[in-house]
């Protein structure tokens, strides 16, 4: 669970520049009190009253240094180049600082954190994609950074260095007048503690908004990946009735309780500071008046106080911003502290590759993703290199979990997995799926070019080796008829492919890879038949290169293949060959009894 701490260790391996740009920013606050208090002090040398006795001791050793005479005109240039000093000469100095430590801290902790998000989502383990969609994920990311980034140098860069100008008021205050500062000093605290207490009401509520508008974008992400299905089933009404609902509900909390419990706040804070002005005005008048203080310090007094009062409206106006920021930026901690999955691999190429002959064996394995629940149970398998095993069975049998063990998404609960006699486990993750290949039923495509897809998995690969990969993927004649062949942009998640088209491109993509295992997992269950007949012409011209695990429904696609593994309820029921399995009254005869009458499987 993310807390504020948080927040403020994002910018830990920055501490020392941080806390240097906080105390700079806070110097150049206080020093801009020394305006008000020289112009007081030149008041009083007018009026002819005397001036501190620092001050004055000060401008004597001055006036003797450069070998001026003893008199108001004297002193009266000093005080005015103190103050040219502090408004004129300052100015470039604090641009150019505040550049420096606030957006140059920023926007480095922006990089840093943005290259360890990237290294966050890419160890995520697969469950918490099947919970998070990519909008809701993207959405708390970019907020989460963006307000970080920006936050910094607000934070950093103002509020907190306002906050030192009112100490550096109130100390100014204490030594002319201590009863006045007492007074400005528990305003102050007033008006601070009820914005803050106002402020975490406030922030609840922004948590809910944040939730609430992360729901909004998760759907729209949604619509937009499924728009061919809302336009299929004609269900625009239906989001956007759905949609208008979630955007009503912010806006009633954005309008009625945050943005108004920010209005009522405000309201509150601006009357009671123009009542805190006039009460220090009166003290201060009086005590003038009583000749407690000078003319220059009455001057001095009543500008720095509406000075630090005139900042508490920047300072509140942070505070609310911070306020709104809050639930994001926990949203992204949040993110950053999921626990990585057991089928992270490095992120860093060792170089130490591995080479299988392929024989693999799976050994006693029992895996459920809820342990009550076990999908898979006591699979002894044995696969013998550049053997083709067909896993068939109904859906839900535990076909596609087998191989999802295989690549080690997961982890069996009991048993063990065996390549070439070593335990899986003990492998480098990401060496050990170097040397294996799938082609799901979903082929992914990116955005970019058919080679660029195609070298996706192996980017040394020659174009020598590309074309031979799609001349067995039965590819090649595609690329012929596309308008700059190899170099044709196939769009988004390919869709200017079809569904043949893309298991052809996936075919060869892991071709390239020269894997020691290639697996199909229902790489045809969705295309027509001149598709299907392509896929399998590929698929028999692998057969006998490397070991081949073959996942189908369609079991035309398994005919030929050296092993047919009949898997029901997570066991494994029948092993044989096609005729084999034919010849006994089981579940795979049962099966391609089914499909040949054209009866769809469960």
């Amino acid at each position: 669970m993310a807390k504020f701490r948080d927040i403020i260790k994002y910018y830990d391996r920055y501490r020392v520049a941080v806390i240097f740009s906080i105390a700079a920013a806070s110097i150049f606050e206080i020093i801009d009190l020394v305006v008000p208090y020289a112009t007081g002090q030149i008041l009083n040398v007018l009026s002819g009253q005397p001036l501190d006795n620092a001050i004055e001791n000060a401008i004597a050793a001055i006036v003797n240094l450069i070998k001026l005479p003893q008199n108001r005109l004297s002193s009266l240039a000093v005080l005015m180049t103190v103050i040219f000093l502090v408004t004129v000469v300052r100015a470039p100095i604090q641009v150019w600082s505040t550049w420096w430590f606030h957006w140059d801290i920023a926007f480095r902790a922006r990089r840093d954190h943005f290259k360890e998000t990237i290294a966050k989502i890419l160890t995520l383990p697969l469950e918490f994609y099947d919970e998070n969609n990519p909008g809701r994920i993207a959405g708390k990311i970019a907020r989460g950074l963006e307000n970080h980034t920006f936050t910094y140098p607000e934070i950093a860069g103002q509020m907190i260095p306002k906050l030192f100008r009112v100490l550096g008021i109130f100390v100014v205050i204490l030594l002319i007048e201590w009863r006045i500062a007492i007074v400005f000093l528990i305003s102050f605290v007033v008006i601070l503690s009820y914005t803050l207490k106002d402020l975490n009401k406030l922030m609840e509520q922004e948590k809910r908004l944040d939730k609430y508008m992360e729901n909004t974008q998760s759907r729209n992400s949604e619509i937009i990946t499924n728009i061919k299905t809302v336009k299929a089933f004609a269900t625009e009404p239906l989001e956007f009735k759905r949609q208008k609902q979630r955007l009503d509900r912010e806006f009633k909390v954005l309008d009625y309780r945050i943005h108004l419990g920010y209005i009522k706040l405000g309201t509150f804070r601006t009357a009671f500071v123009q009542f805190c002005v006039f009460a220090i005005l009166g003290l201060t008048l009086a005590a003038t008046v009583k000749g407690q203080i000078s003319l220059g310090h009455f001057l001095t007094t009543l500008t720095v106080s509406s000075m630090a009062y005139a900042e508490l409206e920047p300072i509140s106006n942070l505070a609310e911003i911070f306020t709104r920021r809050y639930a994001s930026m926990l949203g992204y901690h949040e993110l950053m502290q999921q626990p990585i999955g057991v089928d992270a691999a490095s992120l860093v190429e060792t170089g130490s590759a591995y080479s299988f002959t392929g024989k693999i064996e799976f050994s006693n394995v029992t895996f459920g993703y809820d342990t009550n629940r076990p999908v898979l149970q006591d699979v002894n398998l044995l696969i013998e290199p550049y053997q083709t095993v067909a896993l068939v069975g109904r859906s839900g049998s535990g076909k596609s979990t087998l191989v999802k063990l295989l690549f080690r998404y997961f982890d069996p609960n009991q048993g063990r997995i065996l390549i070439d006699g070593q335990d899986i486990i003990t492998l480098d993750v990401g060496n050990y799926r170097r040397r294996l290949a799938i082609v799901h039923q979903e082929v992914d495509v990116f955005n970019g070019t058919l080679l660029e897809n195609l070298r996706y998995g192996n980017q040394s690969a020659s174009f020598q080796q590309v074309e031979e990969a799609c001349r067995i993927a039965k590819l090649d004649d595609v690329i012929r008829t596309l308008p700059e062949g190899y170099y044709t942009v196939v769009g988004e998640r390919g869709v200017r492919l079809s569904g043949g088209q893309r298991q052809r491109l996936g075919i060869a993509r892991a071709l390239l890879v020269e894997p020691d295992v290639l697996v199909f997992d229902e790489a045809t269950s969705s295309l027509d038949y001149e598709s299907e007949r392509l896929i399998q012409l590929a698929m028999r011209s692998i057969q006998g290169t490397r070991t081949t695990i073959i996942i189908a429904h369609r079991l035309s696609t398994v005919r030929e293949a050296d092993k047919i593994v009949v898997l029901d309820q997570g066991r494994i029921v029948e092993v044989g060959s096609h005729d084999e399995l034919l010849r006994h009254e089981g579940i795979y005869r049962r099966l391609h009894s089914l499909q040949e009458t054209g009866e769809l499987l469960s």
